[in-house]
C-alpha cells in the first residue's frame, strides 16, 4: 500500500543551510522508492486554515517511508531544515485501489449506536 510522507512547514526566510537540504534531499529519498508529489506549489485552503508551504513525497509503502525518515542520510540533513523552519511532518499509509469508506461509515453508526 503507498504511503507518504506530509510536510507543513511554515514560511521561513531564505538561509544557506535550507539551499543544501534542497540539493540533498533527493538522495535520501530515492534509495527508498520515494519521490516528490508536492513541493511548495501554491495550494488553496478551502476550509480552515492552512498556512505555510506543503510537502508530499510519496512511498512504496510505509516500511519504505519510516526506512527514509530514520535512515542515516536523512537524519543527517534534517536539522539544516528543523533550524530554520518549524513545521508538522507525519508519515501515512494511503488506502488501496478501490477504497469504499462504507465500512467506516457502518463503524460510525454502531459506535454512534453504543454497540
Amino acid at each position: 500500500m503507498p504511503a507518504y510522507a506530509i510536510a507543513r512547514l511554515q514560511d521561513a526566510a531564505p538561509h544557506p543551510d535550507i539551499a543544501e537540504y534542497l540539493d540533498r534531499i533527493t538522495a535520501t529519498f530515492t534509495p527508498y522508492g520515494g519521490r516528490f508529489l508536492v513541493h511548495v506549489t501554491p495550494h488553496e485552503t478551502v476550509e480552515g486554515t492552512w498556512p505555510g508551504a506543503v510537502v508530499m513525497i510519496g512511498f512504496p509503502d510505509l516500511p519504505q517511508a519510516r526506512a527514509w525518515w530514520n535512515s542515516p542520510a536523512y537524519q543527517e540533513i534534517a536539522p539544516l531544515r528543523s533550524r530554520h523552519i518549524e513545521g508538522d511532518i507525519i508519515l501515512v499509509e494511503g488506502v488501496p485501489d478501490g477504497y469504499d469508506p462504507s465500512g467506516a461509515a457502518t463503524a460510525v453508526r454502531e459506535a454512534a449506536a453504543g454497540e
